[in-house]
């Protein structure tokens, strides 16, 4: 009996199993799917466009000056919808943030330091707007945010009229200025491109590897079982509203700075790009569900599309029409990914 015991405690333990790959965990990931679209619409353009130069270093850069105009808002856009929220007003956020560096630097010639505060304290307070009015009257956040799209359009308008007279404005920038916020370097490539690159890593770190990440993630989730863990919802939800304004911001004081100059046009179609660039990317639109780097092939596919189109032979009108078709076939796909992960993991736990 004693003899038995003790052979049976000595018995050295099982070693843990290594961890394997996963087909299944692999496909459950967010950014598969939109890489697989990217390459897939890059090779595409790529042959049809041989012979065009879209391999060149100009045609490069034409696209990736476009995705980082747009995937500098289309990452915070991506957080939001994480969390279950949208913002529409950055379509005039933009414009709003062209006019104020204008006006401020170009008109009343302040220091570009100067013009940049004032330009990112508007865009604080429209975020801070936005957040309140959603965490504090429950209005759905796309109805919020479209009453201060065109709230924050016409004060745009209405100011620079009665500022400055004009619609319009011109900016000269200092060298410096030029350089880190619009200017042209190696194989063309804007300045806009390595705030994208410097934008998407930091909120790469926020959402996989800090923990707000799993704040957003978990906000998207179940907003009531993230406020009964002890998430502030309200202040992450106004954190994450003024994040996507001041991206806005950046996005038009670079281009002000590029362009040297800067209209109130508001962007609607700059909406609609970043929304298709986040769900292209893998984002749910229920929330709970999204990566940055789905994100970052989302914009670059789209940016392909849009730009690619212009080196093949077909007609550049189409380029709608491949967006649309490349939406659906996005979201299709995403959720067959998903439900082959989740069945393909089912069939594993009965074995």
């Amino acid at each position: 009996m004693t003899m038995e015991t003790t052979s049976q405690t000595s018995k050295p333990a099982r070693p843990a199993a290594t961890p394997s790959f996963s087909i299944g965990a692999l496909f459950r990931r967010p950014e598969v799917g939109a890489f697989m679209g990217m390459v897939l619409v890059f090779v595409f353009f790529a042959y049809f466009g041989y012979d065009r130069n879209f391999l060149s270093p100009f045609g490069t850069s034409s696209w990736v000056n476009m995705a980082s105009t747009i995937g500098i808002i289309a990452i915070p856009i991506g957080f939001l919808m994480i969390a279950g929220e949208l913002d529409i007003s950055i379509g005039a956020m933009v414009p709003a943030a062209k006019m104020s560096m204008a006006i401020a630097c170009g008109f009343y010639g302040l220091p570009f330091v100067v013009g940049l505060l004032i330009t990112f304290g508007i865009a604080f307070v429209v975020g801070w707007i936005n957040g309140m009015l959603v965490t504090r009257t429950n209005v759905p956040s796309l109805i919020v945010t479209l009453a201060t799209l065109f709230a924050v359009s016409g004060l745009t308008l209405f100011l620079s009229l009665l500022l400055t007279d004009t619609t319009s404005q011109a900016l000269t920038s200092p060298p410096v200025a030029k350089f880190i916020f619009g200017d042209y370097h190696f194989w063309g490539f804007q300045s806009s491109v390595f705030w994208w690159i410097a934008i998407a890593a930091a909120l790469y770190y926020v959402l996989h590897m800090s923990p707000w990440g799993n704040w957003i993630l978990a906000l998207g989730g179940d907003k009531e079982s993230a406020r009964n863990a002890g998430i502030p919802i309200n202040k992450l939800k106004i954190s994450l509203f003024i994040l996507t304004a001041m991206a806005a911001a950046l996005s038009g004081v670079c281009e002000t700075v590029l362009s040297n100059s800067a209209t109130t046009t508001t962007n609607f179609a700059l909406i609609f790009n970043c929304i298709i660039a986040v769900v292209v990317g893998g984002v749910l639109l229920t929330g709970g569900f999204g990566t940055v780097a789905g994100v970052f092939f989302g914009t670059a596919t789209l940016a392909i599309v849009q730009q690619g189109i212009g080196y093949t032979p077909f007609d550049r009108n189409l380029s709608s029409l491949i967006i649309g078709v490349m939406l659906l076939i996005a979201v299709l796909m995403n959720d067959t990914f998903r439900n082959m992960a989740t069945s393909m993991s089912a069939s594993k736990k009965g074995k």
